[in-house]
């Protein structure tokens, strides 16, 4: 794996912005956590979905959201999305 091979898990690059996130988006938990324990940038920006929580929610991956959640992920924009929500009366 490219991991054992000192692969950088943080590159920036492609739709999902990066791997942790690709992750998250398409609800790979055992992949998001080994990229985790290899050091990925939780809160890393960039991509389609914005970091690795918003993927994990937008695509309704709520065990990879709430792994990321209890690891730190910043929650910011999440109190504004929520508020965002709660005008629209979704």
């Amino acid at each position: 794996m490219l991991i054992q091979k000192d692969a950088n898990v943080n590159i920036q690059d492609g739709r999902y912005g990066n791997a942790l996130q690709a992750a998250s988006a398409g609800g790979h938990l055992e992949i998001a956590q080994m990229l985790i324990l290899n050091d990925a940038d939780i809160n890393a920006q960039g991509g389609e979905y914005g970091n690795a929580l918003q993927a994990a929610l937008a695509r309704g991956h709520l065990e990879i959201a709430q792994m990321l959640i209890q690891k730190d992920a910043n929650m910011d924009d999440m109190a504004m999305l929520f508020r965002l929500l709660q005008q629209e009366d979704i």
